[in-house]
């Protein structure tokens, strides 16, 4: 059995790291957020406005621990996931949990051109998002540390990610 959780801040390429390496391992991929729009019809961002944080929270634990019924696979998880409802501690648990740590001003660069799908970041100038980047960073820094596996900026690559898997696979 092979359970993979990517985790990592907002745009560090979790949902694209799980498309590219789920079908060099025959392994299902899916993506948190798009399951739990799915299962309720709504986008993130509207759940958000809607609700809130703490019920969009509540509502992704449930979704997250209805994987603990599947085997085979990859999942990218939300930038926020480990940080809440114990989920972190969850994934270990249940399988192989990798964090892709992507710098800043990567993440920056790439998020300034999708704000407007993100709530967290929608109405920030990119000062103001290199900032939030910054501050989110140190303030799951502590659940990300709990990975299994860490890939820092440079390491992000095809070779890191099969280095890992083949363990499991």
């Amino acid at each position: 059995m092979a359970e993979f959780f990517l985790i990592g801040l907002m745009g560090s390429g979790k949902t694209y790291w799980a498309e590219k390496m789920a079908p060099h391992f025959e392994l299902s991929q899916y993506d948190l957020d798009t399951i739990i729009e799915t299962g309720e019809n709504k986008s993130i961002a509207a759940i958000f406005e809607n609700h809130s944080e703490q019920w969009f929270r509540t509502l992704e634990a449930q979704y997250l621990r209805g994987f603990s019924a599947k085997n085979n696979f990859i999942l990218s998880t939300g930038g926020g996931t480990p940080c809440f409802n114990n989920n972190m501690e969850w994934m270990n648990r249940h399988g192989i949990t990798i964090w892709i740590d992507e710098s800043t001003d990567i993440l920056t660069e790439r998020l300034e051109k999708e704000k407007s799908y993100r709530p967290l970041i929608k109405d920030l100038s990119k000062t103001e998002l290199s900032t939030f980047l910054s501050m989110k960073l140190e303030e799951r820094r502590p659940y990300y540390s709990m990975a299994k596996y860490h890939l820092k900026s440079n390491a992000v690559s095809p070779e890191a990610f099969v280095s890992i898997l083949k363990n499991y696979v």
